[in-house]
């Protein structure tokens, strides 16, 4: 069975997976990237048989008859996080103020790049415009590849701040997470599993949504950073 899910829930979501297979006695067939990345794959023709998006993308393809209505159900959310390298001191981010004094210390910092249609890539250079310091944050901006995780870069050095969802910086060995963004800068992305219209094995696709709503699912999704659905 084919599956198309974002990124944000991959550690989860792969620890899930051999028991399900196991008793289902079935394979699954992973893509993982960024919902809008997924959503324009899905567009030029490429099937599922179950979709892990965000809440965004979802309705889009509820509007447009792509996702069986009724579905779709929460999963998990997550938020939006700064890091910094394992070990290094952890900077004022306590306030939008102190935030934004924080991001023009930085030397280097690093967030997904918004072409690649990941939530908090897109939200944060939003947010860097309206705190009126885009221009200077971009100019020492290192963005990861497509899919990618923007805390690679800390271990290395290469930058001293990483912007992501919670799961997405956890998912980086040797960083740790400063905070979430403060006061009415927080930012969460729901994630959602549903079952496309074209779908050719419903009756699996429903029990792989209902194994990702269990008890031991969302003590996992809480492990992980995630607030399960």
């Amino acid at each position: 069975m084919k599956v198309f899910s974002a990124i944000a829930v991959q550690r989860v979501v792969e620890e899930l997976v051999p028991a399900f297979e196991k008793v289902h006695d079935c394979r699954l067939d992973f893509t993982w990237a960024t919902a809008p990345l997924l959503l324009k794959r899905l567009q030029a023709g490429e099937k599922a048989d179950a979709l892990i998006l965000n809440r965004a993308v979802t309705d889009m393809l509820l509007d447009t008859g792509r996702i069986v209505a009724g579905s779709d159900v929460v999963i998990a959310s997550s938020a939006t996080a700064i890091a910094v390298r394992a070990g290094a001191p952890k900077p004022d981010i306590s306030t939008p103020e102190a935030l934004k004094r924080t991001l023009l210390d930085a030397r280097a910092i690093s967030y997904t790049d918004p072409a690649a249609g990941g939530a908090s890539g897109i939200y944060f250079a939003k947010l860097l415009e309206r705190m009126g310091i885009a221009r200077e944050i971009n100019a020492k901006t290192k963005f990861p590849p497509p899919s990618g995780y923007s805390g690679m870069f800390l271990p290395t050095g290469e930058v001293d701040l990483a912007v992501q969802q919670v799961p997405e910086l956890l998912s980086v060995r040797g960083v740790e997470i400063v905070g979430t963004l403060p006061g009415d800068l927080h930012m969460v992305t729901v994630f959602v599993a549903g079952i496309p219209a074209d779908n050719t094995r419903p009756a699996l696709a429903k029990a792989l949504i209902e194994s990702l709503r269990t008890p031991e699912a969302k003590a996992l999704f809480r492990a992980k950073g995630l607030e399960p659905g």
